[in-house]
């Protein structure tokens, strides 16, 4: 590492948790988990933590709230191994995954403030759209309209004379909103009840404060991880 971690101010398990309001065990646990560095040890067995350790706390415990804890174990496992690399590469993967996340919550408000949204692109006739062209549409499977159907999600009607599903502009508004909410990370037990409020209002309005949560989120999300980067950058830079 550049920096012998057993040297210069010594520091106890209990100095290092309790600014962070943790317990002695997390701490070492963390160590044993890679997250932190190896401890030193007395002579008589003792761990011993110094400054960088303590930095290496502080940069997890911000990298959590933007990342989760199993990205944030990952990035420091790899920094505290030597291999920043591939620390870099969980933490670019993790912004730009909720980059993707904002951009599918930026399109779901625009579906939610205008009707036309969803069904200015449908291909459908008088009668409706049949599954093949609303899947082939929207870019999923047909097995996939299959399993919202299910769930509620969508609730088409069958045609007396073939028995296909036939999907009319109500049908099609749901499975756009259920395909923007899946990309967003949202469950299909999570996307059931806006459905259900959507039918019920006759339009898209109910949805507005579910999606404007979502936006906080990600926007809290996204200086979470500026912190946390902040904080990585401060630890690489104090490791050398």
């Amino acid at each position: 590492m550049g920096r012998n971690l057993q040297s210069g101010e010594r520091l106890r398990p209990v100095d290092l948790a309790r600014p962070h309001g943790l317990s002695t065990q997390a701490v070492r646990n963390y160590e044993e988990a890679g997250i932190l560095p190896a401890a030193g040890r007395t002579p008589h067995g003792y761990r011993t933590y110094t400054p960088l350790h303590a930095r290496a706390l502080r940069a997890f415990l911000a990298l959590v709230p933007g990342h989760g804890h199993p990205t944030a174990t990952s990035i420091m496992r790899a920094v505290n191994r030597g291999a920043d690399d591939e620390a870099l590469r969980s933490d670019t993967a993790s912004r730009s995954d909720t980059a993707s996340r904002s951009d599918t919550a930026s399109r779901s408000d625009t579906a939610s403030r205008s009707d036309t949204a969803s069904r200015s692109d449908t291909v459908s006739g008088p009668d409706g759209t049949f599954i093949g062209p609303l899947a082939e549409q929207l870019g999923i499977r047909p097995a996939t309209l299959r399993t919202w159907e299910r769930a509620g999600l969508v609730r088409p009607r069958r045609d007396p004379r073939t028995g296909y599903r036939v999907y009319d502009e109500a049908d099609v508004r749901d499975a756009r909103l259920a395909h923007q909410l899946r990309r967003g990370g949202y469950l299909l037990e999570q996307i059931a009840p806006l459905i259900a409020q959507v039918r019920a209002a006759g339009g898209l309005e109910p949805l507005e404060a579910a999606l404007g949560d979502w936006r906080g989120r990600l926007s809290a999300r996204g200086r979470a991880m500026l912190t946390g980067a902040a904080e990585l950058d401060a630890y690489l830079r104090e490791r050398g």
